[in-house]
């Protein structure tokens, strides 16, 4: 396995920014610094039809959420991605995921509606999965007023946000759903809290996820939570993956989360689901958002869109 050379070149581009370590600010000042930088290697902003923004009732409260519909798709009935950013549950927004998500749903010709789910540590587990299930029961309770085809609704997410996903795909079927996801799209999914994977140790540092970074995240997401095998943290601890809907998991070569990506995927095939698995050598975590300047993420982002029109039915 060799790193993609473009890789090579983001990372030289980071060590050369010197930026203070996320894990060495306040979790104020590692939110302003990723709402600042995780979008500087993004795809160019894709035009759409239409932006909305909504707000979306969670537990007494509300989140905010960004619905975006493509010139290609029409206003009635589209076929939609839920979608959960990343950043280890602790830093990341609707608008550090801005132009993945218009390009994504210009690529796959459907809507997304972008979550922003709240962030540990003031919101810790199990909250933001609280909120992932609640999102996606909202959109398909409104289905008619967002112009969404309810039976056509899928969700996903990278890192944090494709574990997310993962888990809001479990605790829907658990509860007996009657408008459960169509598909899954997991990218570098953070799936076992519990496990010993060698990626964890082959790629710990020098490769943007590291592993002291890892356990802050961690910690602040989890705060006093225990449990590392609970499956609403770990969904490959889950006592069964039958009856989940189809999936398409993404790794990547140089990310400490890939054995465990690699893992969830094996486990959804041989729980009888659908599941595909896409690995990328030499990509970095995090390489969806490098689309404006890694050909292979801008390659990969087309690749989950094709995924995304087969899974609607889009033609």
């Amino acid at each position: 396995m060799t790193l993609d050379p473009q890789s090579a070149w983001v990372l030289e581009l980071v060590e050369k920014a010197d930026y203070p370590l996320l894990e060495s600010l306040s979790v104020a000042e590692a939110r302003a610094q990723y709402e600042n930088t995780a979008w500087r290697l993004d795809f160019e902003p894709v035009s759409m039809a239409q932006v909305e923004d909504h707000e979306v009732p969670v537990d007494g409260a509300a989140i905010s959420a960004r619905a975006y519909t493509p010139e290609t798709v029409t206003k009635v009935g589209a076929p939609t991605l839920v979608y959960l950013h990343g950043g280890g549950w602790v830093v990341g927004s609707v608008e550090t995921h801005d132009r993945l998500c218009r390009s994504l749903a210009a690529r796959a010709r459907c809507k997304i509606v972008s979550i922003d789910y709240r962030l540990a540590p003031e919101h810790p587990f199990p909250g933001p999965v609280e909120d992932a299930v609640a999102a996606f029961r909202w959109v398909a309770a409104n289905a008619d007023a967002l112009s969404v085809d309810a039976a056509r609704i899928a969700i996903g997410g990278d890192s944090a946000g494709g574990n997310l996903a993962a888990v809001a795909c479990q605790q829907l079927r658990d509860a007996g759903d009657a408008m459960a996801p169509c598909f899954q799209l997991l990218i570098y999914p953070a799936t076992d809290f519990a496990g010993d994977y060698p990626s964890r140790s082959a790629n710990a540092e020098g490769y943007v996820l590291t592993q002291t970074l890892i356990e802050w995240f961690d910690a602040h997401y989890r705060g006093d939570w225990t449990d590392l095998k609970d499956p609403r943290l770990s969904p490959l601890r889950a006592s069964s993956l039958e009856g989940l809907p189809p999936a398409l998991v993404v790794t990547a070569g140089y990310d400490p989360l890939h054995d465990e990506g690699m893992a969830y995927a094996r486990a959804l095939a041989e729980a009888g689901v659908a599941a595909e698995h896409q690995d990328y050598p030499g990509m970095l975590h995090g390489f969806f958002n490098f689309g404006g300047a890694v050909d292979v993420a801008a390659q990969a982002v087309g690749e989950a869109a094709k995924e995304l029109r087969h899974a609607f039915g889009v033609v």
